[in-house]
């Protein structure tokens, strides 16, 4: 019998409340290759081999919207098959929360980086993949965190 083969990915939903009216936005790149491209997505990638989960998130966080220096936490496993059309895909999905909107500056792989309303950003047509369901889970881990900033 073969081995099953399953990559794993990590991403990464970084929130912040915009001060102006205090609406939670989340941090999206436009992803420049297949599958989904030009598509809005959180900001991930594949883990390297040796790499934990964590530090592919804080790596891949990093390289596609220079954002540093960041404490994630854990949101969960999502690995519904056809959740990703590469093939058989697990990823760990963190969250963080931001005091402050800082510029993100899209790289690696990103076309773009932007905040988004949270509104938007839960609307199945409006993200790649189930990234969707994701930013919900961590909405909902990260919510404490939130409205202590005023969301």
């Amino acid at each position: 019998m073969d081995e099953p083969t399953t990559a794993v990915t990590a991403d990464v939903v970084v929130f912040a409340v915009r001060p102006q009216d205090q609406t939670t936005h989340v941090l999206l790149v436009q992803r420049d290759g297949d599958p989904f491209a030009g598509c809005w997505a959180l900001p991930g990638g594949f883990k390297e081999n040796g790499e934990s989960p964590a530090t592919a998130a804080a790596r891949e966080l990093a390289e596609e919207t220079g954002l540093t220096d960041v404490d994630l936490m854990q949101v969960g496993a999502y690995g519904d098959p056809g959740r990703d059309p590469r093939g058989d895909v697990v990823t760990i999905a963190y969250t963080t929360v931001l005091d402050g909107m800082p510029a993100p500056t899209a790289g690696d792989d990103a076309q773009a980086a932007q905040w988004v309303a949270i509104d938007t950003a839960v609307n199945p047509n409006a993200v790649a993949f189930d990234h969707h369901h994701i930013i919900r889970d961590a909405y909902y881990r990260a919510a404490c965190q939130l409205v202590a900033l005023g969301a």
